[in-house]
């Protein structure tokens, strides 16, 4: 059952990191954008995203959760790997965050600031992948 679990584990976390690769991406072109028709598009797209993520967030989380607690996973680098965890809750809430002020047109940041905000996925997936295969501690 263990190897199942975490088989599905590893499939929701990929694609509740998919999601949250590509939404900032849409928030690099709402910040570049002004015609209204597209705006209204991207935010559209932003919203379906957001919203898909969050559901795929779920079940990542609910597993990995079971394989922490349910089949009693320990040591230095879980820790590490749960406050990473907090962290990308975090940035999945700034970005639903974001999002909301699109949808009432306040943007105080430019294009550039999303397009490193947009990094910070990708650095927090590749720190967890080393804790969890090479548990350095």
């Amino acid at each position: 059952m263990y190897l199942w679990i975490k088989a599905l584990h590893i499939v929701f976390v990929a694609s509740w990191f998919a999601g949250l690769f590509y939404l900032p991406r849409i928030y690099v072109n709402l910040a570049q954008e002004s015609n209204p028709a597209v705006l209204e598009r991207l935010l559209g797209m932003g919203r379906r995203l957001y919203r898909f993520t969050t559901i795929l967030m779920v079940p990542a989380l609910l597993l990995g959760l079971w394989l922490w607690l349910g089949f009693g996973i320990k040591g230095g680098w879980l820790h590490a790997k749960l406050a990473l965890v907090i962290l990308v809750i975090g940035y999945h809430h700034a970005c639903g965050s974001l999002l909301k002020k699109f949808e009432r047109g306040v943007n105080t940041r430019s294009h550039k600031w999303f397009r490193v905000f947009n990094e910070v996925p990708v650095l927090l997936l590749l720190a967890i992948v080393i804790l969890v295969v090479v548990k350095p501690f």
